[in-house]
């Protein structure tokens, strides 16, 4: 089944809500839970998530199947200065099959030649050994550890998309 990334739009909400309900307790394992507030009031939260990309500080992507469901997020906040925090969650159903790669790097590819970004940073937990291969696959590197917000210990992570990443995904010689 063909996969492809889009940026966020209003009308994947419906799409979007069934994706998050459905893999809540699967997110839950690995990243913080969204809570409560953000299932009861989706339409709210999809509208200031659009308003906030609207104003360029943010990127939202999702992988939308063939027959419209949505399979994953790839997401770039706090875009300044040239760099972007990277995020990605990927549908329990549709893991193993490669698409969360795929997905980093088309985004990868967009940071560069859509968005001028120059770095990205990632965490991810220690028991995350999925998402950590994604991101090693992609070529980001281990920089330290990171407390977050929940208290959690997180391994964080760095991709600069200068030197030969964005020639070599574009085509362009080095």
């Amino acid at each position: 089944m063909p996969v492809v990334l889009e940026r966020l739009r209003p009308d994947h909400a419906p799409a979007l809500l069934v994706f998050e309900r459905e893999n809540r307790a699967y997110f839950a394992a690995t990243v913080p839970d969204r809570g409560d507030a953000y299932f009861a009031e989706f339409d709210a939260c999809h509208q200031a998530l659009l308003d906030e990309q609207g104003k360029g500080t943010i990127r939202f992507h999702v992988l939308v199947a063939e027959d419209g469901a949505i399979l994953g997020r790839i997401n770039l906040i706090d875009l300044a200065d040239g760099a972007a925090e990277l995020g990605y969650r990927i549908a329990e159903s549709a893991t193993g099959r490669g698409l969360a790669t795929r997905g980093v790097l088309e985004v990868c590819r967009l940071a560069v030649e859509e968005y001028g970004l120059r770095r990205l940073y990632a965490k991810a937990s220690p028991d995350n050994s999925a998402s950590r291969a994604v991101l090693a696959r992609v070529g980001f590197g281990a920089v330290g550890r990171e407390t977050l917000k929940t208290g959690e210990s997180a391994i964080a992570y760095e991709l600069d998309l200068g030197g030969s990443f964005g020639r070599e995904r574009s085509g362009t010689s080095s």
